[in-house]
Order: C-alpha cells, then structure tokens, then sequence
C-alpha cells in the first residue's frame, strides 16, 4: 500500500502515530513524505527532519523488509510554482506540498493522501484497491463543509470532498493536469480553505466514498480512518473543537475516546525514548 504524508517538523508526531495506525492494519507500506525547506515574514519552517524519517523507516522494516520510507525535498518545485495568493492563510504552506506529486516520477500511479492527523482504526484495503478507471481522486464527503459548498450547476447536491484523506489516480491526474491546473489557481486566487477548494472545484472526474473511510466527526463502529479535525460543537454552548492524536491527554479527557490507546501509549514509549536519546 502506497502513502503519502506532507509536513514540516511539525507533522513528524502525526506521522509516527498514523504510521503506527496503518503497520498495526496493514501488511506491507511505502511511505512517501514531502517535505521541503522554506520561510515567510512571519515563520521560519524547519523540514521533516531525516532522524524522524530514519526512525520511522527502522519501524516499518523491521516488521516488514519489504516496506520503505522515502523522504522527499520538494524545495525547488515550491519555489518554482509557489501558491502566491494563499502563502498568508491559517494553513502551512507543507498542506500544500501533495499539489507537486505528479512532479516527481517516484510517486506511483495509485496512492493514498493522508494528513498527519489521521488513524487507521481498521484494514483500509477495500478503499485502497477499489477500481479507478476514469477517475482521478476518491475521498469522503466533508462533514461540516458539504452544507456550505456545493457543485456550482447543482446547489442540492453534496459533493465537497474532504481533502485530508484521499486516493488519488497520478496517472489520470497527469492527464488531466489537476494539480497543475490547482497550482495555478493558487497562485491567482485567494481562497479560504486553498489546497481543498481548489481540489473540489477543478476535480471533474472524483468519486464520493462512505462516511466510514475518513470519519471526521465521532468514532463511529464501522470507522476505518479516523481524521481528528477541527470540529462545531453544541453543547454546553456552540464552541470549536480541536484534539490531535499526540494530545493524548485531550484525547481521553475531552474526546473521552480510548479506541486507539495501544497506538498512542506505543507514541508516548517512542517519544520518550527519543527525547532521552537527544
């Protein structure tokens, strides 16, 4: 199974906790992660770091020698083609960094997009090899987003997919030119939500999947990947919501959720332990 992951140093927590998700479901991984060293006037970014890579990869081969992790710098394609309309959003520019994918020819043809804080809770192989002919990129209706955004000829049709999980076609996304068709649109149009809205508008070839394979909201008992977004809450009074997988603390205490706390405690053991080491 091919993933892909994007982040900074910041993302390296995620990363090890959705690969130790995905070793617990899934027999054989290579991973690819891109990364890339960049600034703004507000930030300096530090890149995933090669010792994070290092070590994740030690993981997955030492459970399976098939497996791999490949640590990718997209710098230079960044700075040809940068998302100059949306480098001041709330978002990173590492979100951005899957748009490059179909730039590099180690990337296969099928993979599947994960943002860093997604948990596979079950085997996710029925959506990972489900036929793609004709289409470009598969994903999940987004929760909150699907009310508000709409396919522009049909407003009573949900079809606004959440871009966190996502199995993309590269082959049929290099001949269509989406990505590159969404780099462009980045560089001339401001947007709120830019890497998706892009996707969700340029797309003419997506496929909509259950609820189950990007769950968004609430562990549900059919839930396969679990992504820990920002979410509405009404009760006691309308806030939102945010809880990461490395706040495992949040995660019990507000989330009251102890699904995954084999995933997370074997997290807290590594992370510990690499921070002794340093």
């Amino acid at each position: 199974m091919n993933i892909l992951f994007c982040g900074d140093s910041n993302a390296e927590d995620g990363v090890l906790i959705s690969t130790l998700s995905l070793l617990k479901n899934v027999d054989e991984v290579h991973i690819y992660i891109l990364t890339m060293y960049t600034k703004n006037e507000k930030k300096n970014y530090q890149p995933f770091s090669k010792t994070a890579a290092d070590y994740i990869r030690s993981l997955v081969i030492n459970q399976n020698p098939k497996n791999s992790v490949d640590l990718i710098d997209c710098s230079s394609l960044f700075i040809k083609e940068p998302p100059t309309a949306n480098m001041g959003t709330r978002f990173t520019p590492y979100a951005m960094l899957r748009l490059y994918a179909d730039e590099l020819p180690q990337i296969p043809d099928r993979i599947l997009y994960l943002d860093d804080d997604v948990i596979i809770r079950k085997d996710p192989t029925e959506f990972y090899e489900q036929d793609l002919t004709n289409i470009e990129m598969v994903g999940v209706l987004d929760y909150w987003g699907r009310f508000f955004f709409h396919n522009i000829h049909n407003k009573k049709v949900f079809d606004y997919l959440n871009s966190g999980v996502l199995l993309l076609n590269m082959k049929e996304i290099k001949e269509t030119g989406l990505f590159a068709k969404v780099r462009h649109m980045m560089q001339v149009k401001k947007m709120f939500l830019p890497d998706q809205s892009a996707l969700n508008k340029l797309a003419t070839k997506k496929k909509i999947a259950p609820r189950r394979f990007n769950e968004q909201y609430r562990l549900q008992k059919d839930t396969v990947i679990q992504h820990f977004t920002t979410s509405f809450r009404f009760k006691p009074y309308f806030h939102t919501q945010t809880v990461k997988p490395w706040d495992v603390e949040r995660v019990h205490n507000v989330l009251k959720l102890h699904e995954y706390d084999d995933i997370l405690n074997e997290y807290l053991k590594i992370r510990d332990n690499l921070r002794r080491e340093n």
